[in-house]
């Protein structure tokens, strides 16, 4: 008989001995092969040795730990599946390293051994299994509770939001709110999808009530993954943005999230020194020093079945974006190292 996991070999990085053991017993039980390491440092190193074909990791480990293993991973460019395994109670930690496009994140204790053998099939043959992508984001299993405690999703929101200055990709990047609220209005979000190319997005929340908080926190989850996807299958790593829009729009829906959602979404090339950007429903305007070009703002998600958006495309090494809506106005601001 052949065993499931025969002529797979799983990279465990766990600092609890007893515990990596027991994995190191199961899993060579299924049929893998398995290496360890007891922090995320050691882990860089087993994932240039041995290149494995599916990494367990747990967050809380001495010398690195496991968000900051994942994001070294995701900035060099190595997309191994990562099946997160944590005694985590922080919400905004779980959101992160999805963000960053683990696969699934279990809770430990981990006293079914049965689901992490379906979690572990799932990361390995995904086109096998057919559960939505809503359905597998381990965020959303506390959905309800946030759909009916609306002022938690708030605070969680904004515990989630970026800072105001920050170098990636080799891009010094920072922004500025130019209006102020109690309540959170338009939502940005910034992040690194290897050491040449970063994305962003600006989502106004004030139009759908408490489901534009909602959607703000999905796409906290899924937009990175979502881009990684779409640049996996374009030969010049430059996206097709109208397509992801419409994936989003789709999710929303899904979601059951009803509302508009006004959405820009930006990517940065910064070796090509390539700006994308594109509007479903709010107003922008790019200054590049040499130009400056009045993003028209097409209509916000939510509204249609299909997403109508409006795009622009320039070379720059430097630029300011001005975003606003009814939720209010910010200013982003770029500069290639």
């Amino acid at each position: 008989m052949v065993l499931p996991l025969t002529n797979k070999h799983i990279l465990i990085v766990e600092d609890e001995q007893v515990f990596r053991s027991v994995l190191v017993g199961y899993l060579r039980s299924l049929g893998a092969q398995t290496s360890e390491a007891v922090n995320g440092l050691l882990a860089l190193s087993a994932v240039e040795e041995v290149n494995p074909d599916l990494i367990l990791c747990d967050l809380a480990m001495p010398e690195m730990n496991g968000i900051e293993f994942v994001e070294h991973l995701r900035l060099q460019g190595i997309q191994i599946p990562v099946l997160v395994i944590s005694a985590t109670d922080k919400m905004a930690d779980i959101a992160k390293v999805l963000r960053l496009g683990v696969q699934d994140v279990l809770l430990k204790p981990l006293t079914d051994l049965n689901r992490l053998r379906e979690a572990i099939l799932e990361c390995l043959y995904p086109n096998m299994f057919t559960s939505q992508a809503i359905e597998e984001v381990e965020l959303l299993k506390d959905w309800d509770a946030l759909s009916k405690n609306p002022s938690e999703a708030v605070r969680l929101l904004k515990q989630l939001q970026p800072p105001v200055q920050q170098t990636i990709a080799h891009c010094r990047i920072n922004y500025r709110q130019l209006t102020t609220a109690e309540s959170p209005g338009l939502v940005l979000d910034i992040a690194a999808l290897s050491d040449k190319d970063l994305a962003f997005y600006c989502l106004d929340v004030t139009r759908a009530g408490d489901n534009g908080i909602l959607a703000a926190l999905l796409l906290r989850a899924l937009f990175n993954g979502l881009l990684q996807d779409h640049l996996a299958n374009q030969q010049h790593r430059l996206p097709q943005m109208s397509a992801l829009l419409k994936q989003v729009n789709q999710l929303l829906r899904q979601g059951k999230l009803e509302g508009q959602f006004p959405l820009l979404v930006g990517y940065y090339h910064a070796e090509y020194k390539n700006l994308i950007l594109v509007s479903a429903g709010l107003h922008a305007s790019l200054n590049t020093g040499d130009n400056q070009i009045q993003l028209s703002t097409g209509i916000p998600l939510g509204t249609l079945g299909a997403a109508y958006m409006n795009q622009i495309n320039q070379r720059c090494e430097a630029w300011q974006c001005q975003v606003w809506g009814s939720g209010g106005r910010l200013r982003l601001m770029l500069s290639a190292e």
